[in-house]
């Protein structure tokens, strides 16, 4: 009897095994996502790797970020000066736009008929120095770990973005100098099998409080080494308006700041 009633139960989980449950998940209508990313090299007053990239939202299962090639792409000056951006390839526009300190900027997208704007300045940074290179990092302690070391200005209530990267990843994160004000702070890299040989880029970004919070809050729900602006697990609104119909608000966020670059090999 108990031979029987084990084998009945073992037929009973084998064919629950090969039940299928559909999942509905409902495709949300696409938004348009905008990354305003304009550059200033700190040591020149160049231009430095400045754009703005277009996609719009897809499907939580795809593969592809639909890239925007339509729209009309420019940055007003409070002076009336217009600088347009030109559509290269992949969603980026370009221009030879190089902005200056103690001016305010417009940043307006048309696109499908409905106008997408924002209004920031250009914030300073500070010169990345020096990089120290630590070999017995990790839990295990048998990883390379990199801090690349700056300093922050006294008197002054400033925020960072950090950013590192090698063909090993990339790291990004924010700094605020909160409780370092005036002191040595350093950036952090770390990436698996990183080894000597290797060449890491160090960037680090002046930003506004409001970028801030707004990348701390993108890179809790990405991680560190993701794109902060590829698939999102929530919303985060940015700091740019639908001004023809707020409803259909976009992602992204349109910053201008000053960088400071810097390169190592890793020994």
């Amino acid at each position: 009897m108990k031979r029987i009633l084990l084998i009945l139960i073992s037929a009973m989980l084998l064919f629950s095994c090969e039940d299928v449950i559909d999942v509905d998940l409902n495709d949300a209508p696409p938004r348009l996502v905008i990354e305003g990313n304009i550059n200033v090299n700190i040591a020149s007053g160049s231009n430095a790797d400045s754009y703005v990239k277009l996609s719009t939202t897809a499907p939580f299962f795809d593969n592809q970020i639909p890239a925007v090639e339509n729209a009309v792409v420019r940055i007003i000056a409070e002076n009336g000066i217009v600088y347009n951006f030109i559509y290269a390839e992949s969603g980026y526009y370009f221009s030879n736009f190089i902005p200056i300190a103690n001016m305010d900027y417009t940043l307006e997208v048309l696109y499908n008929e409905e106008v997408y704007a924002s209004t920031t300045h250009l914030v300073s940074s500070v010169p990345l120095e020096y990089v120290e290179q630590k070999d017995d990092g990790g839990f295990l302690g048998d990883r390379i770990e990199l801090k690349a070391f700056f300093t922050d200005p006294a008197e002054e209530e400033n925020y960072y973005f950090f950013v590192g990267h090698s063909e090993r990843g990339v790291v990004r994160n924010v700094i605020s100098d909160k409780f370092f004000n005036g002191n040595a702070i350093f950036g952090s890299y770390r990436a698996d099998d990183l080894s000597s040989g290797d060449e890491v880029k160090f960037n680090l970004y002046g930003v506004t409080e409001e970028f801030f919070n707004y990348m701390s809050i993108l890179l809790q729900q990405t991680g560190s080494g993701g794109g902060p602006f590829e698939t999102q697990p929530a919303t985060v609104k940015g700091n740019i308006i639908n001004s023809t119909n707020p409803e259909n608000y976009p992602l992204g966020y349109f910053r201008i700041s000053e960088v400071s670059n810097l390169d190592y090999t890793v020994i």
